[in-house]
């Protein structure tokens, strides 16, 4: 790894950061990447769909309004994104698998681990704004996170 989000935030101070809520699960303890957006309640189909387009690199942030009730991201879904390209996911809401998670290529922060599953109602919308823990998520902004915490560009401050 070559940046740290202390670093990035020390040479862009324009840059927003989260409220420090977030845990990392993923195996890839840093990770950043152009955001794709959803907004989901306790129903991951719509995350679960786009796990399983090409992600280029990209990270899927999810607004599930916070709730503890039930997870958004498990195992196979998470398999799906690493097989995809995605770089990671953030999430407002749950995870679970949580030794399976910890294992893949994959960035992954949440706010807790619940291992009760979501039903799949098929609602969602997918490349909205968003805002949660003070900062807004917006599509194909640039998202940083790694254990020191997450913060967001409007562009990439790193070279490709």
């Amino acid at each position: 790894m070559t940046w740290t989000t202390p670093d990035l935030c020390d040479a862009h101070p324009e840059v927003q950061v989260a409220e420090p809520l977030f845990r990392s699960y993923g195996g890839h303890a840093a990770f950043c990447g152009a955001i794709v957006t959803v907004s989901c309640f306790e129903d991951n189909a719509r995350v679960r769909e786009l796990a399983a387009t090409p992600g280029a690199g990209r990270v899927i942030v999810v607004d599930g309004q916070g709730s503890l009730r039930r997870s958004l991201l498990g195992d196979q879904i998470a398999d799906n994104a690493v097989r995809n390209g995605w770089a990671g996911l953030l999430l407002h809401g749950c995870v679970r698998d949580v030794e399976a998670l910890a294992a893949l290529p994959l960035g992954v922060q949440a706010l807790a681990a619940c291992p009760r599953k979501t039903e799949r109602r098929g609602l969602g919308e997918v490349d909205v704004p968003l805002q949660f823990a003070g900062v807004a998520f917006v599509p194909g902004h640039w998202l940083y996170a790694d254990r020191n915490g997450v913060l967001v560009a409007a562009q990439a401050l790193l070279p490709a």
